[in-house]
């Protein structure tokens, strides 16, 4: 366990989020609902492109158990290819609109466009969850300095275009750890509060399976940088991979979802204090469970 202090909240625009800690009210991870408003991403592209549609999923998952939701109009799957801003701002600010209205919870702009997360902050948006770490967009950093909106960088090999092309590192969780810290320094540098900042691995972004399976071993390390430690590993492919190899047959969506919550259990038990999932009452029951009575 690490013996940097945890942080017991993350400051978003207009409010704070406590975070699980071992002294603190809460001891599971937060829980973030997953809406995405795409024709392609890689598990639900499509089921919820049209704007009632999204806003009634968010409003679905909230009532699961969700306590902060991320609207992404853009597809970061492996071999994706972006879309222009205009188009991303189509799709997603009218949904974060009417989410911020009705939800009452937290919402969060997944863009890595300034320009999106512009507009998802006039919006009502109170996060910026960006893939590239504020690195893809030039004016993206000034926006977060100037809006004071929260932060989560994740750490991503290449580009979603290129990132499945045989990634390589030599120590996977030493080299994401290091380039986490340099990408929060310089947040910091920037102008950017600490309490403001999280940082997410980028689980299934420029890693093969067993760069994925060795993130998960090692989540907790990640604690020693002192910001909340976001992981998104939802229904992803390295669990499709482990199932099939200990059941012997092809992993259904259900498969990765029960997956994906035995992961999210884990995670919990290493500390990760926020977890970015579709099955949100299933996740949000097991986590329950897993920490009823510590």
């Amino acid at each position: 366990m690490t013996t940097t202090p945890l942080p017991t909240a993350w400051q978003l625009r207009s409010t704070r989020l406590t975070l699980p800690h071992p002294t603190g009210p809460l001891r599971r991870p937060l829980v973030m609902g997953i809406v995405n408003v795409t024709p392609d991403s890689f598990s639900d592209g499509g089921r919820h492109a049209a704007v009632d549609a999204a806003v009634a999923h968010g409003l679905r998952l909230v009532a699961e158990g969700a306590d902060l939701l991320d609207v992404g109009g853009e597809s970061t799957r492996p071999f994706s290819t972006p879309v222009e801003a205009d188009e991303e701002i189509r799709r997603t600010a009218e949904v974060v609109r009417r989410l911020v209205r009705e939800s009452g919870v937290p919402v969060s702009i997944d863009t890595s466009k300034a320009a999106v997360a512009e507009r998802a902050l006039e919006c009502g948006a109170e996060i910026i969850n960006d893939v590239t770490g504020l690195e893809g967009d030039p004016a993206m950093l000034a926006l977060a300095v100037a809006s004071g909106a929260a932060i989560c960088a994740m750490h991503m090999q290449g580009t979603p275009a290129t990132m499945q092309i045989d990634p390589r590192y030599g120590d996977v969780v030493g080299e994401i750890f290091q380039w986490l810290a340099v990408r929060r320094d310089t947040l910091l540098a920037a102008g950017i509060d600490r309490a403001r900042i999280c940082l997410d691995p980028g689980i299934g972004f420029g890693k093969t399976h067993a760069h994925n399976l060795a993130l998960v071993s090692h989540a907790g390390r990640f604690l020693d940088l002192g910001c909340p430690i976001l992981v998104g590993h939802s229904r992803k492919g390295f669990i499709g991979k482990a199932l099939e190899q200990a059941l012997g047959r092809p992993a259904t969506e259900s498969d990765r979802d029960a997956g994906t919550a035995g992961i999210a259990c884990r995670l919990a038990a290493a500390g990760i204090q926020i977890v970015r999932v579709h099955a949100v009452g299933l996740v949000r029951s097991a986590l329950e469970g897993f920490s009823a009575g510590a």
